[in-house]
């Protein structure tokens, strides 16, 4: 039975202390709705092959998903701040479901390519879960659940790409997004019967609730400050991982299931959210910021390094390293504007997420461009520089708090 809360926004009812398997849902949820952005990445040649889009445009396949999703973030999560959010959420997940089966049915490019730009659209719909968990959660424990929220979201990132490559390898490219359809059919049912009800108290129309965005970020220094950093954070991350499976097949020649295993390997980083959180809840984000940061950095020049020794082993260890440093700047981000303002929780996740999402993009194609044509030391070190590069930033902080 679904219970429905009060509409005072800062005031976790009773029964919305998320139990720990409602914090499990929510994790597991937030990780099965996002991985369904990354699922195309590792499959696009066959995807593209099949559906007789040219293979020199396979890569429009992962930019249309990602695109959609970049425009539901804007334009779908504030939505949390105005409408009921667990009815947000069962409708965008509606919408993953429909989206899933229209690719996995597609037969021509522009029926694939529509239904992967909605289906980057719907899968917003965990982006709503993060604020919805906040509003449910004590203040002493809001860092420990969003680490463990952001641990399942992280995980099902990571393990997306293995597991389409997986099944594809079984039963072709169209048995993922099956697959994934069956799971979010699942979760729709969850949703339905366990997720709380959470009713804003909003004060503007949407149109009205879309500037103020723009205006949270011109206003807030917290928010932009976190948004710089994760977002920065995000990129490194990007660049390295859009380089990486290039760089493994041709300096260690490892095959698609070799880059897999390594891509697995790297996910184990994702367990550093559930202590970052923790570390929040103790008021450590702000020095667990600049070690991270400065992890990210080291991390790069590590990768650098193991490639032109060529010891995979350490390429294993720098991926560990500037995974679980992103997914714990993630938490101390998140814990920080979610504390900001429970009116706006909603809009505060939109463009934190937005401008994290865009720096994201441009660290995929900056760790593209600076492979092929460099190779992977200058990626490498690119990435490192803009990790020291933030590091400062991070550092004028530390030092405006001194002088005040």
């Amino acid at each position: 039975m679904t219970t429905k809360t009060t509409q005072q926004p800062d005031i976790a009812p009773e029964m919305a202390s998320l139990t720990v398997s409602i914090v499990t849902f929510f994790a597991f949820a937030c990780g099965a709705t996002t991985a369904n952005v990354y699922y195309s990445q590792s499959i696009a040649g066959l995807i593209a092959s099949n559906t007789h889009l040219p293979a020199s445009l396979a890569g429009l396949i992962v930019t249309t998903t990602q695109i959609g999703y970049g425009m539901g973030l804007f334009f779908l999560v504030c939505l949390a701040d105005l409408v009921e959010n667990r009815r947000l959420v069962l409708i965008t997940t509606v919408g993953t479901i429909l989206s899933l089966i229209g690719v996995a049915t597609s037969t021509s490019p522009s029926v694939l390519l529509i239904t992967s730009f909605s289906l980057g659209i719907c899968t917003v719909g965990s982006q709503v879960l993060v604020p919805l968990a906040v509003h449910l959660s004590p203040e002493h424990k809001r860092g420990k659940i969003i680490g463990n929220i952001m641990f399942g979201l992280v995980s099902g990132i990571m393990l997306s790409r293995p597991l389409a490559s997986f099944l594809a390898g079984l039963w072709g490219w169209r048995a993922i997004f099956v697959f994934s359809a069956v799971v979010m059919l699942g979760t729709f049912v969850l949703i339905a019967r366990v997720l709380p009800q959470w009713y804003p108290q909003p004060k503007r129309g949407y149109l009205a609730t879309l500037r103020s965005m723009f205006n949270l970020l011109s206003t807030s220094r917290t928010l932009q400050r976190r948004a710089a950093y994760q977002g920065t954070m995000f990129g490194v991350f990007n660049m390295f991982w859009t380089a990486a499976p290039p760089m493994l097949h041709l300096r260690f020649g490892l095959a698609q299931s070799g880059i897999a295993a390594f891509a697995l390997a790297g996910a184990a980083g994702a367990l550093s959210a559930p202590l970052a959180g923790k570390v929040a809840d103790r008021g450590g984000s702000k020095i667990g910021t600049g070690v991270v940061i400065g992890c990210a950095g080291i991390a790069l020049l590590m990768s650098g390094w193991g490639q032109a020794v060529a010891s995979l082993m350490t390429l294993v260890f720098a991926a560990i390293i500037l995974d679980a440093a992103t997914q714990a700047n993630q938490v101390f981000g998140q814990r920080a504007i979610q504390s900001l303002d429970a009116e706006a929780r909603g809009r505060l996740n939109a463009a934190y997420m937005t401008v994290i999402f865009i720096c994201g993009a441009i660290g995929s194609a900056l760790g593209s461009f600076t492979y092929y044509h460099r190779g992977w030391d200058t990626t490498a070190v690119v990435g490192a520089c803009l990790a020291l590069a933030i590091l400062l930033v991070f550092m004028t902080e530390l030092r405006a708090k001194k002088s005040a």
